[in-house]
């Protein structure tokens, strides 16, 4: 009987370490992916924003710098499965995001972009090739590679990878086109989640010139000025760790038309106030964020404790067979044959 419980437990120790080893190298890989056919809507609100806002004034186009507005951006992201890099039971994701800030009292549009890129449904990197990346930042001129192989916009942009760690990463700025570093700060909570906290600083820096007329930029007798546009920013961002889901961001930016023969800090601020994502938005990401964790720690802390489980089992069933082998079911060395007792004065 020893011997059948000892080969029970050695069984389904290993089957334990088996099925251990299975969650958390085969099936932790298949779950811990960024969908490939994604729906996803957020709204980032600020009050007593600046910005240059284009009316229309006895049909011709006015651009004015307001200030104290109530702003909304709104951001689409869906995701593209015609890209050829982009395989069912692929790595690889191609997402397309669209921007629109309104001005809510208005609804006059400030600002609209619209981009395509690829990424490692893993990590979060975009990655190249990706034939439909872009972006576009005004109407009608979209922005592609030059070359084949290239990704147009390095690091990470839709969320951070699966299991993120304390420590910096890179992450793509719309502003400068660039990757910048996003600075690992410290832990936090939001809506009871527990949350990785990061912050990106772009300095005063030069992302491109704009006609505009010389009125804006306080030169009246000048119809039209190439003015130099700077921007300075911090975006921060509130990342559950598990899945790398971003739950909460918030950006502040200033945007500035410096004409010829000024400084930066002498010319027109075009943009300026912070953005942060809603309370309707920030608890949709949170409940996302709180349904995957808990289907990635089946694969994760399950795993840890078959092996344990399944070692203490295989252990248990492993000495009882080697008690079992050193000794016969009735407790004697094997192969020796209990004597026969005889009554007291018997003779042979």
């Amino acid at each position: 009987m020893r011997r059948v419980v000892g080969f029970v437990l050695l069984g389904l120790g290993v089957f334990a370490v088996a099925l251990g080893l299975l969650l958390r190298f085969w099936a932790y890989p298949q779950l811990a992916k960024a969908p490939l056919d994604t729906k996803s809507t957020s709204v980032a609100e600020g009050t007593g924003i600046t910005a240059l806002v284009i009316k229309t004034v006895d049909g011709t186009p006015s651009p004015e710098v307001e200030d104290d507005l109530n702003v909304r951006s709104t951001t689409y992201v869906t995701g593209d499965l015609t890209q050829p890099e982009v395989k069912a039971d692929g790595d690889i994701a191609a997402y397309v995001e669209a921007i629109k800030t309104v001005d809510e009292s208005t609804g006059i549009t400030i600002n609209a972009t619209v981009r395509e890129l690829c990424f490692d449904r893993f990590s979060g990197e975009a990655v190249a090739p990706c034939e439909g990346q872009y972006v576009e930042v005004e109407k009608g001129k979209r922005e592609t590679p030059t070359k084949r192989g290239v990704v147009q916009q390095p690091g990470l942009s839709f969320k951070f990878p699966f299991g993120v760690d304390q420590q910096d990463y890179r992450f793509y700025d719309l502003q400068v086109r660039k990757a910048v570093k996003a600075k690992y700060v410290g832990e936090d909570t939001i809506q009871g989640l527990d949350v990785y906290k990061f912050v990106m600083d772009v300095p005063n820096t030069r992302i491109g010139e704009e006609e505009v007329p010389g009125s804006l930029v306080d030169e009246p007798d000048e119809p039209s000025v190439d003015a130099d546009l700077y921007y300075k920013g911090k975006r921060t961002l509130w990342v559950e760790p598990s899945t790398g889901v971003i739950v909460l961001g918030q950006q502040e930016m200033t945007q500035e038309l410096v004409p010829p023969g000024k400084e930066p800090g002498e010319g027109t601020v075009v943009f300026n106030g912070t953005l942060r994502l809603n309370d309707k938005t920030v608890s949709d990401f949170v409940r996302q964020a709180e349904d995957a964790k808990s289907q990635l720690q089946l694969l994760t802390m399950w795993p840890i404790v078959m092996w344990i489980v399944g070692g203490v089992l295989a252990a248990v069933g492993l000495f009882l067979l080697f008690l079992g082998f050193g000794r016969g079911e009735s407790g004697m060395a094997d192969g020796v044959p209990p004597r026969e007792r005889q009554p007291v004065g018997a003779s042979g």
